[in-house]
C-alpha cells in the first residue's frame, strides 16, 4: 500500500491488507507473501512495522522474542510489533483462514508507550466476530479500490479493530473474573446516571450495592477506568453543558440543581474539565 508524506501525517498507514487460506497439508509460508513478508519459520522475522492478524477459522502456534510458544485459535488477534522477532504458523487437521494489516504510525506508538498495548501480550482471546470479519472486508475493499483518501478510511477501520480487540478481551476478562462485580458496577453506573440531580453520594451507593466504600470504588475504577465521584461529577458537568446550552437557567441555578457545593466551585470544575467557564459556553 503507498502512503504519501502527507498521509504520514494522519498519524496511522496502512502498508498491507490481505487474506488467506492454508489447507491442512499445504505449506507455509505460503509463497505468496509479498516481498518483504515472506520467512523462514525456524529462523522467524522482525518487521518495521505493526500487524494484526484475526484467525477465523483454525488453530496454531505463535512465539516471538518475549514470549514462549503460545496457542491460537479460532477467534484469536495477535500483533506483531516493529522490531519484535517472531513466527507462526498453523496447526491441526484444517490449516486456518486469516486476514492481516499491517500498519505504522505515531497513533499506535502512543499506545503502546502508554502501556495499553505491548510485546509480552500479543495474543487476544475475543472469539468469532462477524463485526471484525466485516471491517477487515471493508479495508481490504477500499485497498482494491484504490479512492483518494483510503489511507485515511483504512486508519480509521485499524483504530476500530484495536480497539475492539482492546475493550472485547478487557471485558470479557471482568466477566469471568467475577459476573456480580460487573453486574454491581453496571446497576451503579445506572443508579448515578439517574440520580445527577439529586444528592446522592458514593458512599450511598456502595451501601446499596452492599459493599464497603474502598472496596467500591476498587472494583468500579477497575471496570470504568474513572473512579465513581469522577464518574458522577463528569456526568453532572455533561448534563450541565446540556442545561446551559438549551434553557435559561441562571449558572447558579445549575450548580445547585446538579448538586455543586457553589456556583464558584462548579465554575471551577467545569473550567478544568471543558477549557471554558460555564458564561462562555452559554454566550
Amino acid at each position: 500500500m503507498l502512503a504519501s508524506e502527507r498521509d504520514q501525517l494522519w498519524g496511522l498507514c496502512v502498508t498491507t491488507i490481505g487474506y488467506e487460506e492454508i489447507g491442512p497439508h499445504d505449506p507455509y509460508p505460503t509463497r505468496g507473501h509479498a516481498d518483504g513478508y515472506y520467512f523462514d519459520l525456524k529462523k522467524g522475522r522482525i518487521l518495521p512495522e505493526y500487524q494484526l492478524l484475526y484467525i477465523i477459522e483454525g488453530e496454531g502456534v505463535f512465539h516471538s522474542r518475549t514470549v514462549p510458544e503460545a496457542r491460537l485459535k479460532e477467534g484469536d488477534f495477535f500483533l506483531l510489533f516493529p522490531g519484535e522477532w517472531h513466527s507462526y504458523h498453523p496447526t491441526g487437521p484444517r490449516g486456518w483462514k486469516k486476514f492481516w494489516i499491517g500498519f505504522s504510525g505515531h497513533n499506535m506508538d502512543d499506545r503502546v508507550r502508554a502501556g495499553f498495548l505491548s510485546p509480552t501480550k500479543p495474543i487476544y482471546h475475543v472469539g468469532f466476530s462477524d463485526a471484525i470479519v466485516s471491517l477487515y472486508r471493508s479495508a481490504l475493499d477500499a485497498a482494491m479500490a484504490e479512492e483518494a483518501y483510503s489511507q485515511q478510511l483504512m486508519a480509521g477501520v485499524v483504530n476500530h479493530l484495536i480497539g475492539l480487540m482492546y475493550s472485547l478481551e478487557r471485558n470479557i476478562e471482568l466477566k469471568t473474573r467475577n459476573q456480580q462485580h460487573v453486574d454491581m458496577v453496571n446497576r451503579a453506573r445506572l443508579r448515578i446516571r439517574e440520580e445527577l440531580e439529586s444528592p446522592l453520594t458514593i458512599q450511598q451507593v456502595a451501601e446499596e450495592m452492599g459493599v464497603s466504600y474502598s472496596n467500591f470504588r476498587k472494583l468500579f475504577k477497575e471496570h470504568t477506568g474513572l473512579s465513581p465521584a469522577t464518574y458522577q461529577q463528569d456526568l453532572r458537568l455533561q448534563r450541565a453543558k446540556e442545561l446551559l446550552s438549551t434553557t435559561n437557567m441562571s449558572i447558579k441555578e445549575i450548580a445547585y440543581r446538579l448538586n455543586f457545593e457553589s456556583p464558584d466551585y462548579f465554575s471551577s470544575k467545569f473550567r478544568i474539565k471543558t477549557g471554558r467557564k460555564p458564561s462562555d459556553l452559554r454566550s
